[in-house]
């Protein structure tokens, strides 16, 4: 002899209204910081330059954060920076480092993980 302990409970996992639900993939968000000093060319440069390439491969789907190595020379101290213009991706992982103009942008592109270099 079984036991019930009650009414039976529909399982809802996967259905809503008689449909599958579909995860949805999510692209990962990306963090990135640019450390670069005062107003010199090529701290301009390297901004024009990563905000380009983020809006065109990353809209909607980054933030950047702008530092003045002189403004906060702490942050540049505690992330060791040792060179300027200094880009950081802190997410996703892993953590990468490209220093420079940011104008190659094949090169900034495999640096944040959304080119696989060709051999």
């Amino acid at each position: 002899m079984t036991k019930k302990s009650g009414p039976a409970r529909k399982r809802r996992s996967g259905w809503a209204g008689g449909r599958v639900r579909t995860s949805v993939t999510r692209e990962p968000r990306y963090l990135l910081r640019l450390y670069v000093s005062g107003s010199t060319a090529k701290s301009g440069q390297a901004i024009q330059n990563i905000k380009r390439v983020c809006e065109q491969h990353l809209k909607n789907r980054y933030d950047l954060e702008v530092i003045d190595i002189y403004q906060q020379p702490s942050l540049a101290r505690s992330e060791q920076i040792v060179a300027v213009p200094t880009l950081i991706k802190r997410l996703p992982l892993p953590l990468r480092r490209l220093i420079g103009d940011l104008s190659n942008v094949e090169k900034v592109l495999f640096g944040l993980d959304l080119r696989v270099r060709e051999e």
